[in-house]
Parts: structure tokens; C-alpha cells; sequence
């Protein structure tokens, strides 16, 4: 026993008072206070915010209401779930949401399973290259195939200039070019990464020697596939199917390109048409909706990640992995993987590469190729008078994305570092399981939702906070708070495995705290801070769900002028800039990779 112990006090409030004063008398306590009450304004009060919107009677609404502004009402959960209006507002976008939302795990799950199974347990040729592309399309931006779609299969619903098919005298029906079918196949092919990630990282896992016992006691290959690997490969598997719901929950800007020409609403669009129709106390509702759907289905995540746990014969010591040999299946399987690259990579990059170098869409014809679109100048156009190059609302649009997301990424990466150390060192044990669960929170909540909670909290004057609506701040800050469940694990991850026995030396030789965060802490967890500062400035810059609510056209961000150039119709320029984002997001993830030493195709599946 100590002498510190001998001097604690015996009764349990006493001790628990004891400790508090020790613990003020740490850095990482003092700190930590800070940041909670900065985390809470940021993160747990928008959301509070938002759904307070839900109940709360709001202008201009009194009529309707039949009550005073700020007073608590139902009228808006009636309106969203059992008024004349409640099918279009609610009821049609949730099933619309999950009619998407299944059909893509369907398909990803059928084949980012097949593919899963060729890159990780067979000899197919370029298994080593094909595990780093066939996850391409995640670094991409979503609805960059979704305007690759409609280049090819747009028709004459919409107006502006013909598709590919179109003009050259296909008309391709209304369900192939709008609609649940396009949507769910773009998401699909997005989220299939997800599938080959984490079910190709459990096979790699597997243990070769369990399929042979199966094998020796006379197990048809049927068997061993669904009663040996697959009860073993149910946990990874189940949890990418919850993840990629939660994405496809949460996805805007596929179904707003695809789905808005034909009035087909998921629940972020309805929820985004609600903000836009400055139905405050509805969006509550439905941003309500989204949050519980969401944390459900984070929360059933989370428990099929502790079932897994049980099962400790996969990847044991004297573990085998053996590759199967496909003989005269080799072929066939390396070009079934190549035609997923293909469809999900190749042909969309390259639709829209092509679309912005050509007068007339679907023209082949060498004149009607020209580089006007990128460089040109005194274009016969109503608003794009130049070459998107040329253009100073791309280079302002430009600037605003490295100017807000990059001071996002940094305050997110600082902050995730300071996150881990207070969870780490701190003594006081509620604030640091606070620290972890508030940092935490805006992962179980839709990037939609997230934006209009902001929207609802920082629209208005808030006693000595100004409104922020139309300002960068409210993206800087909306962008922080939505990274923040990414800095703060990676800032956490490498607190645990950085030993008080550095800082501890400077702190005799009396350096003080800042001195030992700059010189000792820092300096040794730079890998992790340039983790927890890249990983949000590749999100943040295909990113689209938070500014399309939070932006308006003095703060443009790329994401945000390029959707508005498809509204304007400019197919071109809308694709060009596409184009700029997706080689943006892609070699941000390499950069990301290079620098920390790490394989996104071996590691995010972890």
C-alpha cells in the first residue's frame, strides 16, 4: 500500500471527492472539460436541436398548429405520418429508401462475395493488383456514376441535350434512366468495396486446416462451403450489409440526379425538399427518422462485431492459408474481376471524360471533338462563357473546398489527437467515457440529417452565437464535428500506444504541458496526426450531403457547384468538375496511404 492510499479517505464520497481533486490537478482533466462542453455544443446540441424543431411550433405555422410560436405541439408528427400528405412526405420515401437500400446489398453482397472469395482465397491472376482496384470506386465520389448514367441512358423526360443512346436513336425507357433501377445499381456498385473489405479480410483470416477436416470426413465441397465457411464468415459478412444500408440510408446525391426527374424521393431527398421548402418542423421529423434508423442499425453493427469475437479458430497460431487453384476456371474468374472494373471504374470515368470533349453527346465523329469545354473561350452559352478552367466561379469554388475542408481536417486532426490523450491519461473516468461516446455520436448520424441539424441550430442568433447560415464558419464547423468519430479513433488508437514514460521524462527536466504535447507527443504520433487529418479532407472533398444544405452560392465548394451546373443543364462543365473531385478524392487516398504506410485494401476491413 502506498502512501497516497493510506492518505485517500475512506468514505466513498470523500474518495470520490479525493480523486476529483487530483484529477483537476492533470492537464488532460482541465482539458478534457473544455472539450466536452466545446463537443457538446457542436455535436449533442444541433441534434437536440433538431429535434426539438420536431415538437416545437415554428413561424409561421401558428395558423395551422392552432398554437404559439415556441409552444410544444404533435402537429408536425401528425403531418409526416398520418396527414393527406404524410404518403409523399414520409411513408413513400422510406419505402423507397429501403426498396434501394436491400436491392444494393443484394447485389453487392452477391458480387463483392464471388470477388471477396477470388482476391483472398484463389490464384487467380492479378490477385495483388485487382485487391487495390476493384476498391477504386469507394475513393470515388458516388454520384460521379450517377452523372456517368445519365450521360449514357438520359431521354427526352428531362430536357437539355439528348444521351449517348438517345442520340444515336435509342430511347431508353424512363425505369432504365431514373429511378430505383439506376440508383440501386450505382450504389451497389459503390458499396460492393465494403463487401470485398471486410468479407475478403475474414476469408483471409480463415483457417484452411478446418475445410480440410471437413473435406477428410467426406463433405461435398456444398457442404463445406455452407456449413463450415459461412457460419464462420456470417459476422463480417452481416456487417457489411449494416453498413451499407446505413450509407444507402444517408446517400443524397444518387437519388437527387436520378431520382428527381422522375419524382422518385428517398428520405434524404424528401428531408432535403423540406429544408428547401422551409419546412423546419417536418425535416425535424424526418431527420428524427433517419437518426433512429441509422443508430438501430449502427447498434445491430456493433453487437454481430461481439459475436465475432467468439470466433477465435479464425486466424489462430499455426493457422493455414491456402490459396485454391481455379485450373480451368482461372481465366473466366480474372475476367469476370476485370469486367467489374470495368463497369464499376472504366466505363464511367471514361463516359465522363468524353462528355466533356465533345460538342454533340454521342457524336464520334472527329470534329465534333474540342477541348472548348475545358479552355475555350466566348462560348455560345447563357452563363458558362468560358472553359471550366477558365472559369472563376471553379477556381472560387476551389478555394472555398481547400480553405474549409482543409481548416476542418486540421482542426478535426488536432482535436482527435487531444481527444485520445484526455481518454487515455485522464484519470477522471466519466469524462473520459463522455469524450468517447460524444466524438462518437456523429457517426450514428446520416450526413443529411447531421446538415440539418446545423442548419436548424446556427440559422438563427443563439444568445452570443450569430447566425452562421451563409457564412464558411458553419461548414467548417459542421465538417469538424462529422469527422470527428474518425479523428478521435485515430487519435485515441495511437494514445494507447504511446507510454507515459516520454512525457513523464520531460515533465522532470521541467518542460511544461504545451512543451511536452509540441516537442515529445506530437513529434512521436505525426503518423496518426496526418491520419486524422487526411482521412476528413478526402471525405470532406467528395463530400456532398452537408454542404448541399449548408452552402449557398457565396460559399461554394466544388461538390456543390457541380450539382449546380446539372441543374443549369451544362453537362460539360458539370462532368469536368466531376472529373476534378474524383482525381482529387483519388489521389488524396493514395497520398493518405503513402504517408502512413498503410494498404487501404488490407487495413479498412480490419
Amino acid at each position: 500500500m502506498t502512501q497516497l492510499d493510506l492518505a485517500a479517505p475512506r468514505s466513498p464520497t470523500r474518495r470520490w471527492r479525493y480523486r476529483l481533486k487530483l484529477a483537476m490537478r492533470e492537464p488532460a482533466t482541465l482539458i478534457g472539460l473544455v472539450m466536452a462542453a466545446l463537443f457538446l455544443y457542436l455535436i449533442a446540441v444541433p441534434i437536440f436541436s433538431i429535434l426539438s424543431d420536431a415538437v416545437t411550433v415554428q413561424f409561421g405555422d401558428e395558423r395551422r398548429s392552432q398554437a404559439a410560436v415556441g409552444t410544444h405541439t404533435l402537429y408536425y408528427l401528425q403531418r409526416a405520418f398520418t396527414s393527406a400528405v404524410a404518403q409523399d412526405l414520409f411513408w413513400e420515401p422510406l419505402l423507397n429508401t429501403l426498396k434501394v437500400g436491400f436491392g444494393a446489398i443484394i447485389i453487392s453482397v452477391i458480387v463483392g462475395g464471388i470477388l471477396a472469395w477470388l482476391v483472398a482465397r484463389t490464384d487467380m491472376f492479378g490477385r495483388r493488383w485487382f485487391a487495390t482496384a476493384l476498391i477504386v470506386p469507394y475513393m470515388l465520389p458516388a454520384w460521379t456514376f450517377a452523372l456517368a448514367w445519365t450521360t449514357l441512358f438520359k431521354n427526352r423526360t428531362i430536357g437539355g441535350q439528348p444521351g449517348w443512346l438517345e442520340a444515336i436513336g435509342l430511347s431508353p425507357p424512363d425505369w432504365l434512366a431514373y429511378g430505383q433501377v439506376p440508383i440501386t445499381i450505382i450504389l451497389a456498385l459503390h458499396y460492393t468495396p465494403f463487401v470485398i473489405l471486410l468479407f475478403g479480410s475474414a476469408l483471409r483470416r480463415f483457417d484452411s486446416q478446418l475445410e480440410d477436416s471437413a473435406r477428410i470426413l467426406g463433405a461435398s465441397g456444398r457442404v463445406v462451403a455452407w456449413q463450415v465457411i459461412m457460419p464462420l464468415m456470417r459476422p463480417a459478412l452481416m456487417s457489411a450489409v449494416v453498413l451499407i444500408f446505413a450509407k444507402c440510408l444517408g446517400e443524397f446525391g444518387v437519388p437527387y440526379v436520378l431520382g428527381l426527374p422522375v419524382k422518385f424521393d428517398v428520405l434524404a431527398t424528401s428531408l432535403y425538399r423540406s429544408i428547401s421548402s422551409r419546412q423546419t418542423g417536418v425535416a425535424g421529423v424526418l431527420a428524427g427518422a433517419i437518426m433512429l434508423i441509422g443508430i438501430l442499425a449502427i447498434l445491430v453493427d456493433g453487437y454481430l462485431a461481439r459475436e465475432a469475437r467468439r470466433f477465435v479458430t479464425v486466424g489462430s497460431k499455426g493457422s493455414m492459408n491456402r490459396t485454391s487453384r481455379l485450373q480451368n476456371w482461372r481465366l473466366p474468374a480474372s475476367g469476370f474481376a476485370a469486367l467489374m472494373f470495368v463497369v464499376s471504374v472504366g466505363l464511367p470515368l471514361l463516359t465522363l471524360a468524353l462528355s466533356t470533349v465533345m460538342r454533340r453527346p454521342g457524336n464520334f465523329e472527329w470534329s465534333n471533338f474540342t477541348l472548348d469545354f475545358w479552355i475555350g473561350q466566348d462560348l455560345p452559352t447563357v452563363a458558362m462563357r468560358t472553359g471550366i478552367l477558365f472559369s472563376p466561379d471553379l477556381w472560387r469554388a476551389a478555394t472555398n473546398t481547400i480553405v474549409i475542408v482543409g481548416t476542418a481536417s486540421i482542426c478535426s486532426g488536432v482535436l482527435g489527437i487531444l481527444t485520445g490523450y484526455v481518454v487515455v491519461r485522464s484519470n477522471l473516468r466519466p469524462l473520459s467515457f463522455f469524450m468517447r461516446q460524444v466524438t462518437f455520436m456523429p457517426y450514428l448520424v446520416p450526413g443529411i440529417a447531421f446538415a440539418a441539424a446545423y442548419l436548424s441550430l446556427f440559422a438563427v442568433p443563439r444568445g452570443p452565437i450569430p447566425a452562421l447560415y451563409g457564412t464558411s464558419m458553419i461548414l467548417v464547423l459542421a465538417l469538424m464535428a462529422d469527422q470527428m468519430p474518425y479523428a478521435s479513433r485515430a487519435g485515441i488508437s495511437a494514445m494507447m500506444q504511446l507510454g507515459k514514460e516520454p512525457e513523464e521524462a520531460a515533465q522532470i527536466v521541467g518542460a511544461s504541458w504545451f512543451r511536452r504535447m509540441v516537442s515529445v507527443v506530437i513529434p512521436i504520433q505525426k503518423g496518426s496526426l496526418v491520419t486524422g487529418i487526411l482521412l476528413p479532407f478526402i471525405s470532406g472533398i467528395k463530400g456532398l450531403s452537408l454542404f448541399v444544405v449548408l452552402a449557398v452560392p457565396a460559399t461554394d465548394v466544388l461538390t456543390t457547384f457541380s450539382l449546380r451546373l446539372v441543374d443549369y443543364n451544362y453537362t460539360q462543365a458539370a462532368n469536368a468538375v466531376v472529373l476534378i473531385i474524383a482525381g482529387l478524392a483519388y489521389g488524396g487516398t493514395v497520398l493518405a496511404q503513402k504517408l502512413t504506410h498503410t494498404n487501404l485494401a488490407e487495413g479498412l476491413g480490419n
